[in-house]
C-alpha cells in the first residue's frame, strides 16, 4: 500500500520495477495529453531541444525557439519551462545561481523519446 500511495503523489523514490513503470506511465500519459494541445509544434521543438542532454536556462530555450522561427514570448517560454518542471516532472531544476538552469531527467529521457517519435508520425 506504500508503493501505491508514493505513485500517487508522483513521488519517485519508490522501490521496485513496478513502482518505476507506473511512474514512467503517469509521465508517458500526462506528455501525450500535454502534446496534444501543441498547436504549433513549439512544445516538440522545446522536448527536442532538452533530449540533447545539455542544461539551459530560460533565455537559452527562448533564443532557440527565436532560431527556429518560432513567435513566442520570454514570458511564455518561462512559463512552458516551469510548467515542464512543475506538472509534467520530466525538468530537474538547478536554481542556485542568478538563473534556474533545466535539464531533462535522465529517467524520463526515454520515455519523451518515444512519445516524440510516436508524434511525428
Amino acid at each position: 500500500m506504500e508503493r501505491q500511495c508514493c505513485i500517487n503523489l508522483g513521488l519517485q523514490k519508490c522501490i521496485g520495477v513496478s513502482g518505476l513503470q507506473a511512474s514512467e506511465d503517469k509521465v508517458k500519459e500526462r506528455l501525450e495529453k500535454y502534446l496534444s494541445r501543441d498547436e504549433n509544434g513549439i512544445r516538440k521543438i522545446v522536448l527536442n531541444l532538452f533530449i540533447s542532454g545539455d542544461k539551459f536556462t530560460t533565455n537559452d530555450v527562448y533564443k532557440h525557439l527565436e532560431q527556429e522561427c518560432c513567435e513566442v514570448s520570454y514570458r511564455g517560454v518561462s512559463a512552458m519551462v516551469g510548467l515542464m518542471n512543475t506538472r509534467l516532472g520530466i525538468l530537474s531544476i538547478n536554481v542556485t545561481g542568478d538563473h534556474n538552469i533545466y535539464s531533462l531527467k535522465d529517467d524520463y529521457k526515454s520515455v519523451v523519446e518515444s512519445i516524440l517519435t510516436y508524434a511525428a508520425q
